[in-house]
């Protein structure tokens, strides 16, 4: 065993390993960390999120060490635990604000979703892979569809219908981008576009069954004509959209006492999660938030140029899947910030407060930074 581990660490070309990845991630890591401790004045999350920052360094060194492909054949085994921890959130878990997703766990709250993500792309990575030579078939695409769809569904019974859309639109990217026929992706895009203009048309009719109450507000509130329920409903979003502009070009300042801050007004709940992308924006102002594109724009694009020096199939998409997803999960979160999108609950990528998010990302990355490392071709 421990020879094998050596001789596959003797194969890796440190040179190949991808130093800019790792470079902008600790970079936008750091800025949240700094951003979370003057979003939460004091208290203790700026200290946890340092805490997971060590945690998540650990763990990216070992994803980073241990063979991809090592890790990519127990894909069963990440499936049954991707399933068993969703069960288990919806048993024991904790409810917030008429969600239960998360388990409490003492010192910090386990949230399953976040690292099944994680485990969902390398899932469905490895299934196409083992299939790549009918990939286009009916019964691969069936069925890797009706794997993706059972913790699709149980997130989505959680209820928490961001995460939902985020893993159900990067499992479609996956999809596109493995090589299935042509013709076979403009059928389903003539089938699911009508459904999905129905399916959404039904959602926001009232009692409809299909979202949760809460879930109904914030969609029907966003796009109601101005009177008071619809004002209610949007203030967070409008705060937010009032404390980005009053940021101007470099911001008021990190840990500010000015006392026409949002932030110091306690018009904002959730500062230092959902909309840490606010804080950012009225404390660094134009030029934290740039970076903080910027940064986050770096990173899929890594995650994509790994994706296509990579020779095997399941490298190939696992670095698609989770470039897409940080993608994905990034342009919801600040659309919701700047009030472009409906108000969803997700996190930004590297930057909210949460140990789970943070360590599931860093397992994420520490697997591309892996396949970089056995990579055969480079493209610069």
């Amino acid at each position: 065993m421990f020879r094998v581990i050596r001789n596959q660490l003797k194969s890796y070309k440190l040179s190949n390993l991808n130093f800019r990845l790792l470079v902008y991630v600790l970079a936008l890591t750091v800025l949240g960390i700094i951003t979370i401790g003057s979003a939460t004045d004091g208290e203790n999350f700026q200290t946890k999120q340092i805490v997971g920052l060590g945690l998540g360094s650990i763990v990216l060194i070992i994803f980073t060490l241990i063979s991809y492909k090592f890790v990519f054949k127990f894909y069963w085994v990440i499936y049954l635990v991707t399933n068993t921890l969703l069960l288990l959130v919806l048993l024991i878990g904790t409810t917030n604000k008429g969600a239960k997703r998360w388990i409490d766990l003492k010192y910090t709250e386990f949230q399953p979703s976040e690292i099944c993500k994680i485990f969902i792309v390398i899932f469905v990575a490895t299934y196409l892979y083992k299939r790549k030579d009918r990939i286009s078939s009916f019964r691969t695409l069936a069925s890797v569809t009706f794997f993706a769809m059972i913790p699709l569904f149980l997130v989505y019974k959680e209820p928490d219908l961001s995460t939902t859309i985020v893993i159900f639109l990067t499992f479609c990217a996956i999809m596109f981008l493995s090589g299935v026929h042509y013709k076979i992706v403009t059928a389903v895009m003539v089938i699911a576009i009508p459904v999905v203009v129905v399916v959404g048309y039904l959602a926001v009719q009232p009692n409809s069954g299909i979202l949760k109450k809460y879930q109904y507000d914030r969609i029907v509130g966003f796009y109601q004509e101005d009177n008071a329920e619809a004002k209610r409903l949007r203030y967070q979003q409008e705060n937010s959209l009032l404390a980005i502009g009053s940021g101007g070009l470099s911001g008021k300042g990190l840990d500010n006492s000015t006392v026409t801050s949002v932030k110091n007004g306690n018009f904002l709940s959730e500062s230092h999660t959902d909309f840490i992308f606010t804080i950012v924006g009225e404390e660094l102002g134009f030029i934290g938030c740039s970076a903080v594109i910027l940064l986050m724009f770096l990173i899929v694009l890594e995650c994509f140029i790994t994706g296509v020096q990579t020779s095997r199939l399941s490298g190939k998409l696992y670095c698609f899947g989770f470039g897409t997803l940080i993608a994905i999960q990034s342009f919801i979160n600040i659309s919701v910030a700047t009030m472009l999108l409906p108000n969803t609950g997700l996190t930004l990528p590297f930057v909210s407060y949460g140990l789970t998010s943070l360590i599931s990302m860093y397992i994420g990355v520490g697997i591309v930074l892996n396949i970089s490392l056995q990579r055969k071709k480079m493209i610069y």
